[in-house]
C-alpha cells in the first residue's frame, strides 16, 4: 500500500466518520470510517517506514581510495 492509497483511505474514513449522517440497521457507517482511517494511518506509517530504509533511486557506493603521498627530493 502506497501513501496515495493510505490518503485516500484516511480521506474516505474521515468522510464517513464525520460528514455522513445516514444511520443503518446494523451497520455502522461511523465505525467502518474510524477502521478506514486507523488502516490508512497504518498503512502511511508503515509505507514512510520502508521508503526510510530503502533509500531511494541513484544512491551509489563510493569507495574512495588515498594514495600515500609521494616524498619530495630536496636539493639543495
Amino acid at each position: 500500500m502506497g501513501i496515495t492509497t493510505s490518503l485516500i483511505l484516511i480521506a474516505a474514513g474521515a468522510i464517513m466518520r464525520f460528514a455522513v449522517t445516514a444511520q443503518a440497521d446494523g451497520f455502522s457507517v461511523h465505525t467502518v470510517g474510524v477502521i478506514l482511517m486507523i488502516i490508512g494511518i497504518v498503512g502511511a506509517l508503515l509505507s514512510i517506514a520502508f521508503w526510510a530504509s530503502w533509500g531511494g533511486f541513484g544512491r551509489r557506493t563510493v569507495v574512495e581510495t588515498r594514495r600515500p603521498a609521494r616524498e619530495e627530493t630536496i636539493i639543495r
